[in-house]
């Protein structure tokens, strides 16, 4: 199997873009980056590629294993198989959206993939932002039908690899909005800026990892625009720098709820949405977009009304 990781290479470029961006920032954006947020960044990134390098090989004996009741045999020289990867690409970017709306929408997985989400900034460091704790959530497992359908876990690894690549230059602020056509297909700075933010319409939209087409198919696309302004991070913000309380927050969060919650309730704090309470005490991102939405019906509703009245008092007949 070649020995080839896509991100090894693409780390130089990392570091390079985001001293540029910095400058940029600089002149640009003062308050685009904040250094102890951006260490803390760094920190994570760092942090996640010693625990991937600890944990994933249980996910590769997993998919080794499973490889050998594959459906399909792409060969014993399966990097030569040209049109494989490609498919094997877009497959695993459908694969990706799947696993990233999981993420957001099952708290036991919500606690390692918060970490993406818990800065206040918006900047090429906040990729690097990646979770220590993500093989404890399985989501590798999402994968497993493009094992047993016959992509060898090396193509998958090699697919996911560029994939991230990708998502690294979506993280600025720098860029406005790409063509028409290029906004419509491929995920954007400006589309995973809505993902990123904690603006009620915005919650819990756009999972798309290189081709923003998913959301688009599956209910969960929505345009960033531009009457208001976008705030990043998490609802309930962690008010601190200290990189384990980042790292672990969420987790000791849910235990706690668990541990607190009656018994015939308890799984649910597990595997329900983030924000879910037995009693309904705390907001979901749905009860929070539900809110805002007849919030806006309301005004539309009042400003009709209103249009209305104005209408019938400057009619010739009222006069």
């Amino acid at each position: 199997m070649p020995d080839f990781s896509p991100t090894q290479y693409a780390v130089p470029l990392f570091v390079i873009a985001v001293l540029a961006e910095m400058v940029w920032s600089r002149f640009r954006r003062p308050d685009a980056y904040e250094p102890m947020d951006t260490l803390v960044s760094l920190a994570f990134g760092l942090g996640s590629t010693i625990a991937g390098g600890l944990l994933g090989g249980f996910a590769l004996y997993i998919f080794i294993a499973a490889y050998e009741y594959r459906v399909f045999d792409l060969g014993p020289e399966w990097w030569t198989v040209w049109w494989a990867w490609p498919l094997c690409f877009v497959l695993d970017d459908l694969k990706y959206y799947w696993v990233h709306r999981a993420g957001h929408r099952i708290r036991w997985m919500w606690a390692a993939h918060v970490n993406h989400h818990s800065s206040q900034h918006y900047n090429l460091s906040t990729a690097l932002r990646q979770t220590w704790t993500g093989s404890l959530t399985f989501g590798f497992l999402f994968a497993l039908p493009l094992v047993l359908l016959g992509f060898h876990p090396g193509m998958i690894a090699i697919a996911g690899g560029f994939n991230l690549i990708y998502q690294f230059w979506i993280h600025t602020e720098a860029i406005d909005r790409m063509p028409r056509w290029f906004e419509a297909v491929m995920n954007t700075p400006s589309h995973h800026r809505v993902h990123h933010a904690t603006n009620p319409r915005y919650l819990d939209r756009n999972y798309a990892g290189v081709f923003i087409v998913w959301d688009k198919m599956f209910g969960t696309f929505e345009p960033e625009t531009n009457d208001e302004k976008i705030r990043y991070g998490i609802i309930k913000q962690l008010g601190s720098f200290n990189l384990l309380w980042s790292v672990f927050h969420e987790w000791i969060g849910m235990l706690s709820d668990i541990w607190r919650a009656p018994w015939k309730h308890k799984l649910s704090y597990l595997l329900r949405e983030p924000g879910w309470t037995h009693d309904g005490s705390r907001d979901t991102s749905d009860t929070i977009r539900a809110r805002w939405l007849e919030r806006q019906a309301s005004s539309e509703t009042d400003g009709r009304s209103v249009a209305a009245r104005n209408a019938i008092a400057d009619s010739p007949e009222a006069a």
